[in-house]
């Protein structure tokens, strides 16, 4: 049986962090059975990162290379109508979720103006943690910040950029079933990764904001989420 380790649930939605919801929602679309365990320190995971997956005592780490592998592996047809043209668009976004990624990780971990209140809720959440250990994991989180670059921004010129990211996203969503078609693609698993990290979170974030104002994000997130929940 295939194992997912990913970080824990938050706000209703199997991973609080975009990359290991999406591996989450592609195993889910895509028909893979699976047993879900979440870990609080990624330390043990290959390059200190999660999503990893444990499959026939084989252990692969990194999100993309996971439902690279899995789709070869299991002969999965979730992709196989996509044309050149859609890879290249997908390779595309795929690329700007990263981006995206590390401003919705500022508005938690960095912004004095939020983190109070999501440490708060992940510690209501999940009572084995405390203050001081959420407390050593934003310092933590500022030194990637710091070196990847988002840290020395602003808040203003952070949330532009994530910002700008979901204006193509909102571009590229359709108002009507999913981004290729009648049927979700991998695609639609790694956008639904990181929009319901944010339109699930109850913090009015300006990441949040832009979401609750467009209403093709929210339904695809809603439709997304019902398909992999339960």
């Amino acid at each position: 049986m295939l194992t997912l380790y990913s970080y824990p649930p938050l706000f209703g939605v199997a991973d609080n962090n975009g990359y290991g919801l999406k591996v989450f929602a592609f195993l889910k679309l895509a028909g893979v059975p699976f047993v879900h365990e979440h870990l609080f320190d990624a330390s043990a995971a290959p390059r200190g990162q999660l999503p990893y997956i444990v499959e026939d005592g084989k252990t692969i780490g990194d999100s993309d290379v996971i439902i690279a592998h899995l789709t070869d592996k299991h002969g999965l047809t979730i992709d196989a109508a996509l044309t050149p043209a859609q890879r290249r668009i997908n390779h595309l976004v795929t690329r700007m979720l990263d981006d995206l990624y590390w401003v919705m990780s500022y508005s938690r971990w960095k912004d004095d103006r939020y983190y109070p209140l999501f440490r708060d809720a992940f510690m209501a959440q999940h009572s084995q943690l405390d203050a001081a250990s959420l407390d050593k994991a934003r310092d933590y989180n500022a030194q990637r910040y710091y070196y990847q670059g988002i840290g020395r921004y602003t808040p203003d010129q952070a949330y532009a950029r994530g910002l700008a990211d979901l204006q193509v996203l909102a571009q590229i969503v359709p108002t009507r079933s999913y981004v290729y078609g009648p049927a979700p693609t991998s695609l639609d698993a790694g956008i639904y990764g990181f929009i319901a990290n944010i339109h699930f979170y109850p913090i009015e974030t300006p990441l949040q904001a832009f979401v609750s104002a467009h209403p093709n994000l929210v339904r695809h997130c809603e439709a997304i989420h019902a398909m992999v929940s339960g």
